[in-house]
């Protein structure tokens, strides 16, 4: 039996992710818009949020490490949604299209809770085609964890062999086969097209 629905990542895979198109607005000089996201705003600081950190703590703890960048780390949080950037290039159409085919699609992703309302609630047109998330941030539980995989399938009352998931880090991508589950690694939406056609969830 092979795959009868699709699990998604979010960032990377079916949206554009960037601090920088936020930080450009607010930032005039490249270089330290370039120190700024190195060394304040960091993505190991930003990981906190997709293991379930509050914002309100993390920023409140930056903030006193960085004083004199208090406002712009506050932006992070209160103007998230301006860091995520357009669905990627054919990602809504390969959604239309599983949508017309009766496929099934599911998100698994780390993010954090707070911001992934921000942005379920922005581009409902597209989530809204999907029948379920499960997200890191929520879970406490953060991919490549074999536990998230675990809690989505059992979530989406799917077996590891009825699942197509693709994602942009090939770590997670292992996990999930390690789990017997049928995974891709996100090059662009031509080869996530031809992936899904050569599995039958797509008509050729």
């Amino acid at each position: 039996m092979g795959p009868r629905a699709v699990i998604f990542d979010v960032g990377h895979v079916l949206y554009d992710w960037n601090p920088r198109y936020l930080y450009k607005r607010l930032i005039q000089d490249d270089r330290a818009l370039d120190a700024f996201l190195r060394d304040i705003c960091t993505l190991d600081w930003h990981f906190q949020h997709d293991l379930g950190r509050d914002f309100a703590e993390t920023s409140a703890e930056l903030i006193a490490a960085h004083p004199d960048h208090a406002d712009l780390i506050r932006a992070w949080g209160e103007r998230w949604i301006e860091q995520i950037g357009d669905p990627l290039p054919g990602m809504p159409t390969i959604v239309d299209d599983l949508a017309a085919a009766n496929v099934p699609m599911f998100a698994l992703t780390n993010y954090g809770e707070a911001f992934w309302q921000q942005h379920r609630a922005r581009d409902a047109w597209l989530f809204d085609r999907f029948q379920g998330f499960v997200v890191s941030g929520t879970e406490r539980l953060i991919k490549p964890d074999p536990a998230i995989y675990r809690l989505a399938l059992e979530r989406f009352r799917l077996t590891a062999a009825e699942v197509f998931f693709v994602d942009d880090r090939q770590a997670n991508v292992d996990a999930a086969t390690a789990l017997g589950i049928h995974a891709r690694l996100f090059t662009g939406a031509d080869d996530l097209r031809r992936d899904l056609c050569e599995v039958g969830l797509l008509a050729a």
